[in-house]
C-alpha cells in the first residue's frame, strides 16, 4: 500500500526544456505521472514560464503541492547572456551548435553577474564576473568589442574595477 498523501509536502523537479515551446508530454508523463499531474497541463504552463527565452534550452524547477504545480525558471548563465545579446530566435531544427555573434557592454555582464552570484562559488562580483565573461567567450559574443578573455586579463591586472555593489 502506497503512504498517506500528504497535502502539505513540497516537492521539486527540475527539467531542461525549449523556451516557448510545450515539450513532449510523454517524456514529462513518467516524472509527474505518479504525483497525479496532467503532463499536458505542465506542459503549457512550462511554455508559458519559458516564453521569454524563445527558442533557448533552459531548466525548469516544479514547485509540486497538493497535487499543483508552479513552473519557474531557473536560467543558466548562457541562457542569460544569449537573451542579453537580443538575437532573433532561429529555428533549432534547421541549425545546430550555433555560435552566436554579438556585442554586449561590460555593464550587461555585470548584471549577469549579480543574478548568478547566489548560485555561483566566486567569493566577489569580480570572480563571478569572470566566469561570466568565460561563459560569453564560449557562447561566441564579444565584450566592448573586444574578445572576453582580454576583458578577464585586464581585470587580473587591475585595469577594470569591478563594483562590489
Amino acid at each position: 500500500m502506497p503512504p498517506k498523501f500528504d497535502p502539505n509536502e513540497v516537492k521539486f523537479l527540475y527539467l531542461r526544456a525549449v523556451g516557448g515551446e510545450v515539450g513532449a508530454s510523454a517524456a514529462l508523463a513518467p516524472k509527474i505521472g505518479p504525483l497525479g499531474l496532467s503532463p499536458k497541463k505542465v506542459g503549457e504552463d512550462i511554455a508559458k514560464a519559458t516564453k521569454d527565452f524563445k527558442g533557448i534550452k533552459v531548466t525548469v524547477q516544479l514547485r509540486i503541492q497538493n497535487r499543483q504545480a508552479t513552473a519557474s525558471v531557473v536560467p543558466s548563465a548562457s541562457s542569460l547572456v544569449i537573451t542579453a545579446l537580443k538575437e532573433p530566435p532561429r529555428d533549432r531544427k534547421k541549425e545546430k551548435n550555433v555560435k552566436h555573434s554579438g556585442n554586449l557592454q561590460l555593464d550587461d555582464i555585470i548584471e549577469i553577474a549579480r543574478q548568478m552570484r547566489e548560485k555561483s562559488f566566486g567569493k566577489n562580483l569580480a570572480s563571478v564576473t569572470k566566469e561570466i565573461l568565460g561563459t560569453a567567450q564560449s557562447v561566441g559574443a564579444r565584450v566592448n568589442y573586444k574578445n572576453p578573455h582580454d576583458i578577464i586579463d585586464a581585470i587580473n591586472a587591475g585595469e577594470i574595477e569591478i563594483p562590489e555593489n
